[in-house]
């Protein structure tokens, strides 16, 4: 797959990386729900694929819970990535905000997770 480009509203923070799949995943837990004001649209990749090349002192993470962190912009507060723990014996991941990626993406929408957790004010078709 070729290589991305992403940043964060206000340009302080800039990336580039390689995803492994063309599928947003849409997350409607709780965490990222809060997170993103809405539901969770993201892009995965090796977290060895991703490097930021603009602003890494601007790069903030908040430890979400016991198993992950999410990243963000000082600057501008955008939601940038969801990063889980590495585990012994797994390749470690980090899911990219889709909405953050520059156009094109060639990306598609693929599965909803955490169905049962999304907002009472919507419906999934």
């Amino acid at each position: 797959m070729t290589q991305k480009t992403g940043r964060c509203m206000c340009g302080a923070i800039e990336y580039i990386f390689e995803a492994d799949r063309k599928d947003v995943i849409v997350c409607h837990c709780g965490q990222c729900r809060q997170w993103s004001g809405h539901l969770w649209a993201s892009v995965n990749a090796a977290f060895d694929k991703l490097e930021i090349t603009k602003g890494m002192d601007r790069l903030r993470w908040f430890r979400s819970s016991d198993a992950a962190r999410r990243g963000f912009c000082r600057e501008c507060g955008s939601a940038l990535f969801w990063h889980g723990d590495k585990i012994e014996g797994r390749k470690e991941r980090i899911a990219i905000a889709a909405g953050t990626v520059n156009a094109p993406t060639d990306f598609y929408q693929g599965e909803h997770i955490f169905q049962d957790d999304k907002g009472d004010y919507y419906e999934i078709a």
